[in-house]
């Protein structure tokens, strides 16, 4: 692991979109200014406190062949899916699909009012795990582990974060992608060092006030790609919050047609027919 100063290799804002039954977000990850970013095929945030941007949730709709993470700053939002699952995730909750070869979910707020603010993250599946069975959990925030240190608070989404008392494991595992979310909090501030675990695929995201990285700043609503070998240095003067994602490149062609994601365009054709044939959990 590598000291830098220079350890941006690009920077990117995300554009208004909107999504489901017209819930408006920011797409950070699939967007004209920033395209997949393997094994991450895309990442939305979506933050309002107006109910007429999130009311309308995201109501039955497919997936093939891939994983979606939800997490939470505030608000409810609630899961129900062609399988029987359903639950809940809250204010710094997680919930995690792995939708294979196949799901039909809906994803629908449980609030008429107040602040709705969380991420959703895809991430790509192998071609030897897309048409493996769906799985899906719920891991509410007292499931999340977190590491403490002054002024700063470094939640383990997923993956694993080695620490001088021991290491800490998300509930969140998906070991063969090596993939890594944390969420890096300053309540003043503080700095935090961290030398990553050899991930070649490395994101930071700004969500709240400013992060100095090994001495450059990165402001509110910015995406930076990092340097995969270099230790990193976070400060920050204020409360400011940081989302970490890191992964192994999984070299694999993508195709994707909406809320199917494959290898090769005739993959996606019968993931249509299987969902217009009412197959596509079979």
């Amino acid at each position: 692991m590598k000291a830098s100063d220079n350890v941006i290799l690009s920077r990117h804002r995300g554009m208004p979109a909107q999504d489901g039954a017209g819930v408006k977000l920011t797409r950070i990850v699939n967007q004209p200014g920033l395209g997949y970013q393997d094994p991450f095929l895309m990442l939305d945030e979506f933050r309002s406190d107006d109910p007429n941007d999130y009311i309308a949730g995201f109501p039955p709709h497919p997936h093939r062949g891939f994983v979606t993470l939800t997490y939470m700053l505030a608000g409810q939002m609630e899961h129900k899916d062609s399988v029987g699952n359903t639950g809940m995730v809250s204010a710094g909750g997680a919930q995690w699909m792995k939708a294979a070869r196949g799901i039909i979910h809906a994803e629908m707020p449980k609030q008429e009012d107040g602040l709705m603010w969380g991420f959703q993250l895809w991430i790509n599946l192998p071609a030897k795990d897309k048409m493996s069975a769906a799985e899906w959990a719920d891991y509410p925030a007292a499931k999340i582990p977190q590491f403490e240190a002054d002024a700063i608070t470094v939640r383990v989404v997923a993956g694993e974060l080695k620490t001088a008392e021991g290491t800490l494991k998300g509930p969140v595992q998906q070991p063969e992608q090596s993939f890594q979310m944390l969420d890096v909090r300053f309540s003043q501030a503080g700095s935090w060092q961290y030398a990553g675990a050899g991930q070649r695929t490395r994101l930071g995201y700004v969500y709240q006030g400013q992060v100095r990285v090994n001495g450059q700043d990165v402001s509110r609503g910015e995406l930076v790609r990092l340097d995969a070998d270099a230790e990193l240095t976070l400060r920050s003067e204020d409360a400011a919050g940081m989302l970490l994602l890191a992964g192994q490149p999984i070299g694999e062609p993508v195709a994707q047609y909406g809320p199917f994601v494959m290898n090769h365009q005739a993959e996606i054709e019968q993931a249509i027919r299987d969902y217009q044939s009412g197959k596509l959990t079979a």
